[in-house]
């Protein structure tokens, strides 16, 4: 699809998560996350090649490790921080914690007018939970910046 300028048009844009266990993970953001699985469509050994999610207003794609896209696990982590904006940020922590996530950082209150923490999934992604809790305007938040890093 192109626009007016005949250059491409971004159309939609969403990640893509590797992981070691397709229907275990699915089940975890289901659950954890209050995703709503939108479509699935496995190989023929069952193994998910792609399967859709909805949270909220944003869509995750899951699909099973194999030889060509291996899972966060076996690379030793994810350098890539999924970032959730939830009206609960305690709350969503302690439903990922029951599924299984281990906290990087626990959730407190942030100098950037957030309360928020990072956690891992159990399959190696991570994810970076907030809520706003201070309404901020960008020249505060980066005086409080400057202020915490002297």
């Amino acid at each position: 699809m192109t626009n007016a300028t005949d250059k491409p048009t971004l159309t939609r844009l969403y990640a893509r998560l590797v992981v070691s266990d397709g229907p275990r993970a699915i089940d975890f953001y289901r659950t954890a996350l209050g995703a709503e699985e939108i479509e699935r469509y496995t190989g023929p050994e069952g193994k998910i090649v792609h399967a859709m999610l909805r949270l909220g207003g944003a869509d995750i794609a899951v699909k099973d490790a194999d030889e060509n896209d291996p899972a966060p696990d076996t690379l030793g982590g994810s350098p890539v921080i999924m970032a959730l904006d939830v009206s609960d940020a305690d709350a969503v922590a302690e439903a990922m914690l029951r599924g299984g996530a281990s906290v990087v950082y626990p959730v407190a209150d942030q100098h950037y007018g957030q309360r928020g923490g990072r956690l891992a999934d159990p399959f190696g992604h991570l994810w970076m939970i907030s809520q706003t809790i201070e309404a901020l305007t960008p020249q505060e938040i980066q005086q409080r910046t400057t202020d915490l890093f002297t």
